[in-house]
């Protein structure tokens, strides 16, 4: 390459896509810190903000994570190019090392020196951070050739030459993605939003947040099988060289292909139906793990089915999502995620406006997951034995 250094196939990719993700990072975290507070106000709402000390609290609390961006954007993208590299140990070593530290921050800092909201913000800061690093090391070496960096400092520091690969062409194809993932992001922010103009304020919204914190972490379980199909698929996409004479019929390597993605689909239901019934029982049946207030308690458990129902569905939605990302079909997970947030905020200013329970609000979330879901499987079905469908070069 230009720094006469012998690449990995990919590197410029990776080092390209960190570098990327640290700078949107770093201008995401002064964002924050700049205007958290009117942010925090539009999206409660007014009668939310209202109540004493929510908005306060909220605010610090968002201070804090905010600084939490440049790390958390560049540990997504180390565990998403080790998972590419077929590295699945490095990730699980990386969230062993955020949960040890999240917990413990938690205990310490939440029940020990009773920081409270701010100390559970500190906690989770520490466990993104530790996680992040604990990737660095492992990337390095995986996926870069031996003298070779992630390139994170700016080229006029380090001297280095460009990549190839440059921030222009890398965003021309993560500009999909980036549709989808602001479309998963806008529709929590919608829900949020709705919840938060209901009556009952503020046990209303603190029991929403429980079912959203809660949703949150079951998702990682979920997601997981989507990252397995972005990791193993594209193997597919490809047909095997030629060996002792004998060539891979393509239909039957389709067909293998087709096969994985129903295991996967498979698995994926098994795990969802767990989750679910994981984060209903909490919230049916053991409220009082997630919060003390009695009434909080009594405003939650209404959200049990719904909440049960809205992460079991994510399981096919996260199956069919990397399935179809890794067969390049990403114009069309775009639409589709266009159109279903598009749909979804009409329907909650309705529940907002009516006033009815916050319950509405997640039976909402379970319908626009099914939405998805749908549309999803469909397209699979519809290409079903066409292993390369790919809409990108």
């Amino acid at each position: 390459n230009k720094r006469g250094v012998d690449e990995l196939p990919g590197e410029g990719v990776v080092r390209t896509a960190a570098k990327t993700s640290l700078y949107s990072g770093l201008g995401l975290m002064v964002f924050l810190l700049m205007v958290a507070r009117p942010l925090i106000a539009l999206y409660i709402g007014p009668e939310a903000a209202a109540s004493p000390g929510l908005l306060d609290a909220a605010h610090d609390y968002v201070k804090i994570r905010a600084l939490s961006m440049p790390t958390s954007l560049l540990g997504g993208v180390l565990q998403a190019a080790l998972l590419g590299a077929k590295d699945s140990v490095t990730p699980l070593v990386s969230i062993l090392y955020s949960t040890v530290v999240n917990v413990s921050g938690d205990y310490l800092l939440v029940n020990k020196f009773h920081m409270g909201l701010k100390g559970a913000a500190i906690a989770t800061l520490c466990a993104q951070l530790a996680g992040t690093i604990a990737m660095i090391g492992p990337a390095r070496r995986k996926l870069l050739a031996k003298g070779s960096s992630l390139g994170l400092l700016p080229r006029w520091v380090t001297g280095g030459a460009p990549d190839a690969i440059n921030s222009k062409t890398f965003l021309k194809f993560a500009a999909p993605v980036l549709t989808l993932i602001i479309g998963k992001i806008s529709a929590f922010g919608f829900m949020t939003n709705a919840a938060a103009g209901l009556p009952g304020q503020p046990a209303t919204l603190a029991a929403h947040q429980i079912a959203l914190s809660l949703f949150f972490f079951a998702s990682p379980f979920l997601e997981v099988i989507s990252q397995i199909a972005q990791s193993f698929l594209p193997t597919f996409q490809v047909l095997p060289k030629p060996q002792k004479g004998k060539t891979v019929d393509k239909k039957e390597w389709n067909r293998a292909s087709d096969r994985f993605v129903l295991r996967l689909e498979s698995v994926g239901i098994l795990v969802g139906a767990l989750i679910a019934a994981a984060v209903g029982s909490i919230v049916a049946f053991f409220p009082g793990i997630v919060t003390k207030d009695l009434a909080v308690q009594a405003t939650a458990k209404p959200l049990a089915y719904c909440l049960a129902a809205g992460a079991f569905l994510t399981a096919p939605v996260a199956v069919s999502e990397g399935t179809l990302i890794a067969r390049g079909q990403l114009k069309y997970l775009a639409g589709v995620y266009v159109a279903s947030t598009a749909l979804l905020p009409p329907v909650l200013r309705r529940i907002r406006a009516g006033g009815g329970p916050v319950s509405q609000v997640w039976v909402c979330f379970a319908a626009f997951q099914l939405f998805r879901s749908l549309f999803f499987a469909g397209r699979l079905l519809m290409k079903r034995g066409d292993g390369d469908g790919g809409e990108t070069e």
